[in-house]
């Protein structure tokens, strides 16, 4: 047996095993094997504007700093802007922040209506922002908080920002979450509606759906030369997870990757050279199987029920 057959073996056996996998363990026997890819090049965001959204803590801030370490001008798509000051004054590159709440679709649309009319083209984008509402709440648009802030929010703005990242090889990544592993496609009650609700189960479910519609918007998206990736940090050490899973931050807490090592795949997705494949869920560099069980893999015709949902909960044409 040679050296990358046993390396990638290995990665697998990682990945199924999950909690090393998934663990900062995992990341560390990964960057050591002779699989794991380059890191980009010193400076090879130079000149190019990525955005982010949810950049005032956790990943996002993490996932600012290192594009502005490579070079990036760092657009800071947040809630608080005066905490967005704070993360712009620690970055080493230019930085622009844009107020906006993920979870609105109208403030999604003005957003994106201002980054239109005074930003400059985006060669990527990085939908980050995050929540686990520990009970059931909605948007103002009436959709539950998780599925608009995970999935309604990110593809409209992707949608509107369309026009800016038009044939500029720009990368659209998803941040989501190996959670959505225990969950399947949420088809016949995307809103959650019914039953006992549960937090981390909504926020599973609007990651899953996030996975599910890759295919989708790879090919609506392709047509304006947009890659769009999906991307699983694995178990990383932050506030969210401090708030939302105590128990979990607990047990688990000595085993966590930092922010940095969670955010080092979104960064190496967009800027890598050549090109990562899109359409797919990576961790770790390496892109994944988005189901280990049969009860979690959705059928095509349900991929389709849930893009025409989120397409008419957000105005657009499927």
């Amino acid at each position: 047996m040679t050296v990358s057959p046993f390396a990638r073996a290995l990665d697998t056996a990682l990945d199924r095993s999950v909690v090393p996998g998934f663990s900062k363990i995992g990341y560390a026997v990964r960057r050591r094997l002779p699989t794991w890819p380059a890191d980009p090049a010193i400076g090879a965001l130079a000149g190019r504007h990525v955005a982010v959204t949810g950049a005032t803590s956790g990943l996002g801030t993490a996932t600012a700093r290192q594009l502005s370490d490579l070079g990036a001008h760092v657009h800071l798509i947040v809630r608080n802007t005066d905490k967005a000051a704070d993360i712009a004054a620690e970055l080493r590159g230019a930085s622009t922040t844009w107020k906006c709440d993920i979870g609105d679709l109208d403030s999604v649309r003005d957003c994106a209506a201002r980054i239109l009319a005074d930003g400059p083209p985006l060669d990527g984008l990085v939908h980050n922002a995050g929540a686990m509402p520990p009970e059931r709440a909605e948007s103002p648009q009436g959709h539950e908080l998780s599925m608009s802030i995970h999935v309604l929010g990110p593809v409209l703005l992707t949608e509107l920002l369309r026009p800016a990242m038009k044939g500029r090889d720009a990368r659209v990544v998803f941040v989501t979450s190996g959670g959505m592993y225990t969950q399947k496609l949420p088809v016949d009650d995307p809103d959650y509606t019914h039953g006992e609700y549960s937090g981390s189960t909504a926020y599973a479910r609007s990651k899953r759906t996030q996975v599910e519609l890759l295919p989708i918007l790879t090919t609506r998206w392709a047509r304006d030369g947009i890659s769009v990736y999906a991307m699983h940090p694995g178990w990383a050490a932050t506030p969210g997870v401090t708030d939302s899973l105590p128990a979990f931050d607990k047990v688990m807490g000595p085993v966590l990757r930092n922010v940095d090592t969670g955010a080092d795949t979104t960064t190496w997705l967009i800027a890598s050279q050549p090109r990562p494949r899109g359409g797919g869920l990576w961790m770790d560099r390496r892109e994944r199987p988005t189901s280990f069980l049969p009860r979690t893999r959705p059928t095509s015709d349900e991929r389709r029920r849930i893009w025409e949902w989120a397409a008419q909960a957000v105005d657009l044409t499927p």
